[in-house]
């Protein structure tokens, strides 16, 4: 890699590895909205619209408003995140890490109703920001939130459907980790809905030192 190039636009770089951590945390993030949050997802908008939809629908447990809201702060996060220009590596993860962060500050507000607007904004608009940040970088198969296509094309590029399996490692190990993540946070979750989001935040916050410790060799002199 060139010396100023961009640590996570290149694929020979860490930046896989960095999103399927980052994958882990999706995981951890739908297990904190939706088992402590009222059936939302902040980071799964498909999932979200659906469960939105449902509420509208009159679908008791499920809250419209709850539902919308992370929609709402999901596309504002997207806004931003499309709005700059593709930062240098590890600042996208610095601002994810701090958003956590005040989410699990967040989780810990005495006023519940608050507690949970404030958690579903904050996480949402993470995410938000996160996958605009990621439809830069371009990698296939790690969108680090949604899997249906890495799931399709796992089985549609297969021995089975005639294919030659093309990135089947990548593909297995990406839903292997979003499940990882998804159970790792339900039992965070039983603990502490803030511990969880604490924990995403170390998560997320080390793949920021690891990038910016390569990133900070790969400049230096030879």
């Amino acid at each position: 890699m060139s010396p100023d190039g961009n640590l996570l636009t290149r694929e020979r770089s860490i930046t896989p590895a960095i999103l399927l951590v980052m994958t882990s945390v999706t995981g951890i993030v739908d297990a904190v909205s939706y088992l402590a949050l009222g059936h939302v997802f902040t980071a799964n908008m498909t999932g979200n619209l659906v469960l939105l939809s449902f509420a509208v629908a009159g679908v008791r447990s499920l809250s419209a408003a709850r539902s919308f809201a992370a929609l709402v702060c999901f596309c504002a996060g997207a806004i931003f995140g499309g709005r700059v220009s593709m930062p240098q590596a590890p600042a996208p993860l610095l601002v994810e890490t701090a958003l956590l962060l005040f989410a699990g500050l967040a989780a810990l507000l005495s006023d519940r109703n608050l507690s949970v607007y404030c958690v579903i904004a904050i996480t949402a608009a993470a995410m938000g920001y996160r996958n605009a940040v990621v439809r830069k970088i371009g990698l296939p198969d790690l969108t680090t939130t949604v899997l249906t296509l890495t799931i399709t094309g796992l089985a549609a590029d297969s021995r089975l459907a005639g294919g030659e399996n093309p990135r089947w490692r990548r593909r297995v190990t990406a839903i292997l980790t979003l499940i990882t993540g998804a159970f790792a946070g339900a039992e965070l979750v039983n603990r502490s809905t803030a511990l969880a989001l604490m924990v995403s935040a170390l998560i997320t916050g080390s793949c920021a030192v690891a990038a910016f410790t390569i990133h900070r060799k790969e400049i230096q002199p030879q």
